[in-house]
């Protein structure tokens, strides 16, 4: 191949890459301009799906004039075992970033799974080639030393932090938005992408929609909510009870630095004469009066406790709702069903991708 020819390769895999990384940057919802806001690992991790397309291409434009003169493709050539290993490459890379986004998966982690490829592919197509296979090693021992370092360093250090914490870094650069629901499909709820969400902690979509309804539906005077985390639930209640006109939500969150993004969150909305925030555990606050809507979405371990804590104060005609009540949640969805069976609450379970549990006092209910 002339070099004329090798510089539309080139051209034709770059072109690839950067169409890579645009469409990337789209299902991020993040503008060119904020591309600089992200961490350098966060950068690198746009790479691997982009770099896997790029060179494939680039390496099919080099091998198509000999395919088209012989009329076939050896198998065994490196160029070719690259190509393929590439295209193959790019769907898990691809889903690797969506669940990044989904999960707040270690920003570089993809990178490191992408170094570890590039030296495992090395070696497959020095050995499968009829290459050296000793100098395939060795090209690739930096690679695969490289990604295996960047994932030991970068993995430990992000389980260790409470998960709130990590969507609170991530949205710090990036804008939330809808997308489908990241929860296992469930015997109850077999189809969990039909729903939408914002992040791996704050309710579906569909289901704030829901809580205004139901606000608006039942008119209370006086709503509960545990664990306000981001906000978006609480906005939703505060808006049902400024179209009622009266009442107030009462929101308990125990983490400052998450109360703080919710503090905006209210300020932004116009809504914050509708809201109480309180910065403190939902085991220890203090309700005065009766409550007429209480909406338990604490942490899954608190759930039992404040429930029974709380339930007390619940008008009997009011409404309980609790948020991680499906199959998959189950120590939710037991406290809820362990409740019922000691004649606390009625329940009814909707089979939302998280579940969601709609129940009454059954004491003084009439």
């Amino acid at each position: 191949m002339d070099h004329a020819s090798y510089a539309v390769a080139v051209l034709m895999g770059m072109g690839a890459f950067l169409a890579i990384v645009a469409l990337d940057l789209h299902r991020r919802r993040l503008a060119f301009s904020r591309l600089f806001r992200l961490s350098r690992l966060a950068m690198l991790d746009l790479m691997p799906p982009a770099l896997a397309i790029g060179l494939a291409v680039a390496l099919g434009v080099t091998l198509y004039p000999e395919v088209a003169d012989q009329g076939v493709v050896h198998v065994r050539s490196p160029m070719a075992i690259a190509m393929v290993l590439c295209l193959a490459v790019f769907p898990a890379f691809w889903t690797e970033g969506r669940k990044g986004i989904q999960f707040q998966r270690p920003a570089g982690l993809l990178t490191g799974e992408g170094l570890i490829f590039m030296g495992a592919a090395t070696i497959l197509a020095g050995l499968v080639g009829n290459a050296a296979g000793s100098r395939a090693v060795w090209f690739a021992l930096p690679s695969l030393a490289a990604g295996g370092a960047l994932i030991v360093a970068v993995v430990p250090p992000f389980l260790k932090k409470y998960e709130g914490l990590r969507i609170l870094e991530r949205i710090a650069v990036e804008d939330q938005f809808s997308q489908p629901e990241y929860t296992p499909p469930t015997s109850e709820c077999p189809h969990p992408e039909l729903w939408r969400m914002l992040d791996s902690q704050t309710t579906e979509v569909e289901v704030l929609d829901f809580l205004k309804t139901l606000v608006t539906t039942i008119k209370p005077k006086v709503v509960v909510e545990t664990g306000t985390f981001l906000g978006h639930g609480t906005v939703k209640l505060a808006e049902g009870v400024k179209e009622n006109g009266f009442g107030k939500v009462i929101t308990i969150e125990f983490d400052p630095a998450i109360r703080a993004k919710a503090l905006e969150r209210f300020q932004a909305s116009g809504l914050g004469a509708w809201i109480e925030s309180r910065l403190e555990s939902s085991l220890e606050t203090n309700i005065e009066g009766t409550i007429d809507l209480l909406y338990s979405d604490s942490h899954l371990a608190n759930r039992e406790a404040e429930i029974r804590r709380l339930l007390p104060q619940l008008d009997p005609r009011g409404i309980l709702v609790v948020h991680d009540a499906s199959s998959h949640f189950k120590i939710v969805r037991e406290a809820a069903l362990r409740l019922e069976q000691e004649g606390l609450i009625s329940a009814v379970l909707l089979s939302t991708p998280r579940g969601v549990v709609v129940a009454q006092r059954r004491e003084n209910r009439k």
